[in-house]
């Protein structure tokens, strides 16, 4: 029998990535740890309402998505701990300037360039809807056929209750093409 734990979220660990946008001119990062697939070109970042980076993104109505891995895990924590209201964070990163005037991050190995479509405030967060504009990998994490392999890659995951990082990267199986009990 399962016991009743509460209303906690019970999705994680999940992908934080280090979301980025122009703030009063310059570029602004945080960590994100809530975000989701709501189609197959339009994701959904959810940020507390009192973050300094959702202004930028409500004035420039952009965001850049950087995948967190193991190699700038430290700069992303970084960005999570202090705000943009106090820290200047504009040079933790080096980055270029995407089509939708946006910063992406040059050590993310994957980044996805957004459009805000919407926002979707609930008690204490804006949830912004974003359109996917491009996708921008490095070669070495992409396969023969041009998509990304995760097992290279190897994305960090967050686990909320502990706050903890986690290790990724093994391949336990096929969709579609496990076995049934």
């Amino acid at each position: 029998m399962k016991k009743n734990i509460g209303t906690g979220l019970a999705l994680y660990p999940a992908p934080p990535v280090a979301v980025g946008t122009m703030a009063d001119g310059k570029p602004n990062y945080a960590l994100v740890g809530h975000l989701g697939i709501i189609g197959h070109d339009r994701i959904m970042v959810s940020l507390s309402d009192a973050h300094y980076t959702n202004q930028g993104i409500r004035q420039t109505k952009a965001l850049s998505v950087n995948i967190v891995d193991e190699d700038m895990l430290s700069k992303a924590d970084y960005v999570g701990t202090v705000s943009g209201r106090k820290t200047d964070k504009s040079s933790v990163f080096s980055y270029q300037t995407a089509e939708t005037g946006t910063p992406i991050i040059d050590e993310a190995p994957v980044v996805m360039e957004c459009t805000v479509d919407d926002v979707y405030r609930t008690k204490g967060f804006e949830s912004f809807i974003c359109r996917i504009a491009a996708v921008h990998a490095e070669e070495s994490v992409l396969n023969d056929e041009g998509k990304i392999n995760y097992g290279v890659l190897k994305p960090v995951l967050f686990e909320m209750p502990t706050y903890q990082y986690i290790r990724t990267g093994e391949i336990i199986g096929k969709c579609m093409q496990l076995k049934r009990a």
